[in-house]
């Protein structure tokens, strides 16, 4: 049975949609009320080209939330609970942004453009209405806004190179997160050594939408040595490399996770004398325990994803959940990734992963699998 889009008017368009069509895109997901491509018609061989080569993905759904005003430093600090003070002018973070209870509402990389202007590169949900609604209700001077910004990603093991064709030999010594304003061809770009695989490679964040098929095309070019092809963010990648993802692995509306669940303890200062939303919540858990903990699990046979969390079971009682699983080809294994006790976590009793009305036998593994 094949299932489609419709696309209409309240689905955004990326800037590089024609360009994706015209090269075969077979599958798109909408993410930030846009739609992005799923896959190209050829899954496997997106993934050993990620593994193995080089890949090129519109990620423009990846939307800006831009602070910009003289408050906008003590606003993007408001939001998050990991110190910015140390911040420098073209350094990016990962930083967790949580609700008034505690619970993680998105995961962006932050982009300190300048010491009045910051971006977040945001995860699926609408982080533009809760960081307006935040600063008007504080009073601060700061405007937020969604910039004309559409990232496109290079990634794989021979993105540096290609990368370097098209920028220069200097990018080689960019550190992880590290960016800088740049112009390619007289198209403005902002060059981040980023990009959500471990594979290695660099987002290119075009500033002007109408210069999406241009770049596309520009960006072929220069990786038609290195059998650069189009792709998309690879799930099961993702999975082997244990990274996070807000929507899949957790989701405030249907499953709630706090940032030290999410193994993300390391980047809550609550000692650093800056107050953010959900301090006091995050302080109170912090003394009182954490109860669920992130867990990689290897699960029996090939079932099926459903596409949504499934329970885990141990000894009939339901102590967890599955956010996603798939097949890895370089384990030779199924593989997920969810949330259980934490008090259960290193147990070597037999678990169970629901699927409909199967089940499945796991045992749990160390996070990353690769």
């Amino acid at each position: 049975m094949t299932h489609h889009i419709g696309i209409g008017p309240n689905l955004r368009k990326s800037a590089y949609f024609d360009a994706t069509v015209r090269d075969g895109v077979r599958s798109f997901s909408v993410y930030n009320h846009m739609l992005i491509p799923g896959h190209f018609g050829d899954p496997e061989a997106e993934y050993d080209r990620l593994l193995n080569g080089v890949a090129m993905w519109d990620v423009a759904a990846q939307r800006q939330v831009q602070l910009q005003g003289p408050d906008a430093g003590k606003l993007a600090q408001f939001l998050t609970p990991r110190n910015l003070s140390k911040t420098k002018i073209g350094q990016g973070r990962y930083v967790p942004l949580c609700d008034h209870d505690g619970w993680l509402i998105n995961d962006p990389v932050l982009l300190k453009l300048k010491e009045d202007r910051y971006w977040f590169s945001v995860a699926d949900s609408d982080i533009h209405l809760w960081t307006a609604a935040i600063g008007r209700e504080r009073g601060w001077d700061v405007d937020v806004s969604e910039p004309d910004v559409s990232p496109l990603a290079i990634q794989g093991p021979r993105a540096e190179d290609v990368t370097a064709k098209l920028f220069g030999p200097h990018i080689r010594d960019f550190k992880y997160f590290g960016f800088a304003q740049t112009v390619l061809d007289g198209i403005p770009l902002v060059l981040a050594r980023s990009g959500w695989s471990k594979q290695g490679g660099f987002e290119l964040y075009l500033q002007d939408s109408r210069h999406g098929n241009a770049l596309w095309d520009r960006v072929k070019e220069a990786g038609r040595e290195f059998d650069i092809g189009p792709g998309a963010p690879n799930d099961t990648e993702r999975l082997e490399s244990g990274l996070i993802s807000y929507g899949a692995d957790m989701r405030l509306q249907t499953h709630r996770a706090n940032p030290f669940e999410m193994g993300m303890g390391a980047l809550v200062d609550l000692t650093g004398g800056h107050d953010f939303v959900g301090k006091a919540a995050l302080a109170r858990i912090t003394e009182e325990g954490v109860v669920r903990a992130r867990i990689g699990l290897v699960i029996d046979g090939h079932p099926t994803p459903p596409g949504h969390q499934v329970p885990l079971r141990l000894n009939g009682d339901e102590v967890g959940y599955v956010s996603e699983f798939a097949f890895s080809k370089r384990l030779g294994a199924t593989i997920g990734v969810g949330l259980m006790r934490a008090d259960l976590v290193g147990t070597d009793q037999p678990l169970c992963v629901g699927v409909g009305s199967m089940e499945y036998s796991a045992k749990l593994s160390e996070l990353p699998f690769v």
